[in-house]
């Protein structure tokens, strides 16, 4: 990792450069998104793109039942530096959406798509942001490519059971007893009432939220075929519980280099999830903030600076390991 942000910092420099013109109707300040689509293993997958092709890449993972449009404030904010690739899952936003029929939706095979995804696009190596459903796909990739993880950014996506609150009763009587308890978690999942819960959450401030982000959210999970996609993967996500201890061991191992923020008022992902974080990786940079699950609708320029600095200091520090080796 440290020769990456090495090599990095000239292909940074040229990177400004090659970003410094506007493109029509880019604001002032911010970076121009590309809206793109490539064929892999026979599916469509739609990815948003911002930034320069030759700068650090950051691979974005969106959660549920969200897309690669819940980077949209990110990808604006600091695509001036990084290179940043959202892809929305098979099922989910403009990617394709088999019928479970003739697509098995399991994480594993999500992450296997994901993982193609990267290689088609000819990415060596990158920065995860992970949130939610981020959190199962990014551990996979990790653990099957570390050599290509030059470090980790994690909001509200969970790697230990504690992080797992209240809501979570139901879905695990689901995954005990899928026939007797489908319609319970559709309803804890799947309902404008659980839409609109995800985003405001605990939060006191339920009147700064716009509601065209659960009604929106509310109108995908109405399209035709939702409702089994999204029950198989999540019926799937007990493997995720499963498999928690196996993540832990290497962020133990391989202590890469980790932000993790937060948004406190999140209903399903208790914010003690973010210092659980800290006992596999002790020199992580936690963040919790006055946000919910979904914290990039409410405090993008916070998490943007936050991870503008985080990564500066990954490539300072490299930066200085490098002159210490000369």
């Amino acid at each position: 990792m440290e020769t990456f942000w090495v090599k990095s910092l000239t292909r940074i420099l040229l990177a400004t450069v090659v970003s410094g013109s506007l493109a029509v109707g880019q604001a002032s300040g911010e970076s121009q998104v590309r809206y793109q689509s490539v064929k892999v293993d026979g599916l469509s997958i739609f990815y948003r793109e911002a930034g320069p092709k030759n700068a650090p890449t950051i691979l974005l993972l969106h959660g549920f039942p969200s897309s690669s449009r819940m980077f949209e404030p990110l990808l604006r904010r600091i695509g001036d530096r990084y290179h940043m690739i959202a892809p929305d899952y098979p099922g989910f936003g403009h990617s394709d959406a088999p019928p479970p029929a003739s697509f098995s939706y399991t994480f594993d095979h999500i992450a296997a798509v994901t993982n193609r995804f990267v290689e088609t696009l000819g990415l060596n190596s990158y920065v995860i942001y992970m949130q939610d459903y981020g959190g199962p796909v990014g551990f996979r990739l990790a653990i099957a490519h570390p050599e290509r993880v030059d470090a980790l950014i994690i909001q509200n996506a969970v790697a230990h059971e504690e992080g797992l609150g209240p809501l979570w009763n139901t879905r695990r009587a689901f995954w005990a007893d899928r026939r007797a308890n489908e319609a319970a978690v559709e309803q804890n999942l799947m309902s404008l009432q659980a839409a609109k819960q995800r985003h405001v959450g605990t939060s006191p401030n339920a009147e700064l939220f716009d509601p065209d982000l659960w009604t929106d959210e509310y109108a995908f999970l109405s399209r035709p075929g939702q409702t089994e996609i999204q029950s198989d993967l999540f019926y799937d996500y007990r493997t995720n519980v499963a498999s928690y201890p196996k993540w832990q061991a290497w962020l133990r191992a391989k202590q890469p280099e980790t932000l993790v923020v937060w948004g406190r008022y999140d209903p399903s992902f208790l914010p003690v999830e973010a210092q659980a974080y800290r006992r596999d990786v002790p020199k992580a940079e936690i963040h919790v903030l006055d946000a919910g699950h979904f914290a990039l609708d409410e405090k993008p320029d916070e998490i943007a600076g936050l991870i503008r600095g985080f990564l500066e200091r990954q490539k300072s520090k490299a930066h200085s390991a490098g002159h210490a080796d000369d």
